[in-house]
């Protein structure tokens, strides 16, 4: 391997183990948050209006932080801005006693989220160049998958033992910190390896038709893909399994997505698009067996759901990588979030009032949503490699 593709690689190592203790963080939280407002009173509705408004807040902050960032070449200024927002929301939720506190505590982190992420994407794009896209947003998002699998099993740890919600939220505090430590080791590499191109930033898409075929793709399987917090409340609700054991399924999830991601983006490098097309029948198959489904059948749901997350972060973003130019990546990646996020909103408003009415409504919107996204992603011209 050559000297430039072995600093490339330590570059993406670097950002998966901060993404590791990121998703610890955050998706340590994430599992039970439902279940949280609920205890604290929040129906179905407005659990969903939290979700997915806060996911809409974090991802209509991506176009600007993106477009900031390639306009002022201060990428690293955004990107501790949004980790250090995203990361100390979440143990703040021990602290909360109300679900209005609750729930703005949860937009705040996914607010931070949205201002880190297009720039930290556009750097791994950079990166994937030199070593493949599929190779390096499946990698990082493994790492970020086994974060994402400790996180919610130190919660329920904590929970179980008795601490209850509080001491849940507040034992995250520490992977909080060390998200932070071991970015201060990511900047310096990065420093050395992305580069600062001279010049007035050129067309940011290379290929528009395709770019728009992936945009209302995605947008599909946003709207279509039911926020975990709704699946949690439902659990709940439903007496599927207590709490401590949601935390633990959820775990489960992301640690499906650890396995998931880099097996999907090696395909990806070679064979292409059917590779989306297959992972999104798995994913959704997700919601008639976590929503109608009793036990095991539930539980195994649960599981598929988490292939719907190394989906969206691994291939989706691969495949955007692969129509836009090499300037102004984030830029692009923020318009892409951007439609995202509006419909993940809508769809998570819809799939929470379904389900205060009728899940078998809620399957079938998530399901068809999601089904309808397959041929924006299968047909068109070849996918060609970024440059």
């Amino acid at each position: 391997m050559k000297r430039s593709s072995v600093s490339a690689l330590r570059f993406v190592v670097l950002m998966g183990v901060v993404n590791l203790f990121a998703d610890m963080t955050y998706e340590g939280s994430r599992g039970v948050v439902g279940a949280y407002l609920g205890h604290l009173g929040a129906s179905g509705a407005t659990i969903g209006a939290v979700a997915g408004g806060g996911e809409l807040a974090g991802y209509a902050i991506r176009t600007v932080s993106g477009t900031i960032a390639d306009r002022t070449g201060w990428y690293w200024i955004d990107v501790w801005i949004g980790y250090a927002l995203n990361m100390l929301c979440v143990p703040a939720l021990a602290l909360t006693g109300s679900w209005p506190a609750a729930a703005g505590l949860v937009i705040g982190e996914r607010l931070g989220r949205g201002i880190r992420r297009p720039v930290v994407a556009a750097m791994l794009s950079q990166v994937g160049e030199q070593i493949g896209a599929g190779r390096v947003f499946g990698l990082n998002e493994a790492l970020d998958q086994i974060g994402a699998t400790i996180g919610p099993l130190i919660v329920a740890f904590a929970i179980a033992r008795g601490g209850g919600f509080t001491v849940g939220f507040g034992v995250l505090i520490v992977p909080a910190l060390l998200t932070l430590a071991f970015l201060a080791a990511a900047n310096a590499a990065g420093r050395a390896i992305i580069p600062r191109e001279a010049g007035p930033p050129g067309p940011a898409i290379r290929d528009r038709p395709a770019f728009r075929r992936y945009v209302i793709g995605g947008a599909l399987v946003a709207a279509g893909y039911v926020d975990f917090a709704l699946i949690a409340f439902r659990f709940q609700r439903d007496h599927i399994i207590g709490a401590a054991a949601i935390s633990v399924w959820f775990a489960v999830a992301m640690a499906v997505a650890a396995v998931a991601a880099p097996i999907l983006g090696r395909l990806f490098d070679r064979i292409g698009r059917p590779v989306v097309a297959i992972a999104l029948v798995l994913t959704a198959a997700a919601t008639p067996m976590a929503f109608l489904g009793h036990g095991a059948v539930a539980q195994a749901g649960v599981a598929l759901w988490g292939v719907g997350t190394a989906v969206q972060d691994a291939l989706l973003l691969a495949l955007v990588s692969t129509v836009i130019a090499s300037r102004r990546k984030a830029t692009s990646f923020g318009l892409y979030d951007l439609v995202f996020g509006v419909a993940w909103f809508a769809g998570s408003i819809a799939c929470g009032a379904l389900l205060d009415r009728s899940i078998g409504g809620l399957v079938a919107f998530s399901v068809a949503a999601q089904l309808l996204a397959v041929p924006f992603f299968v047909f068109g011209g070849r996918v060609r490699r970024a440059t």
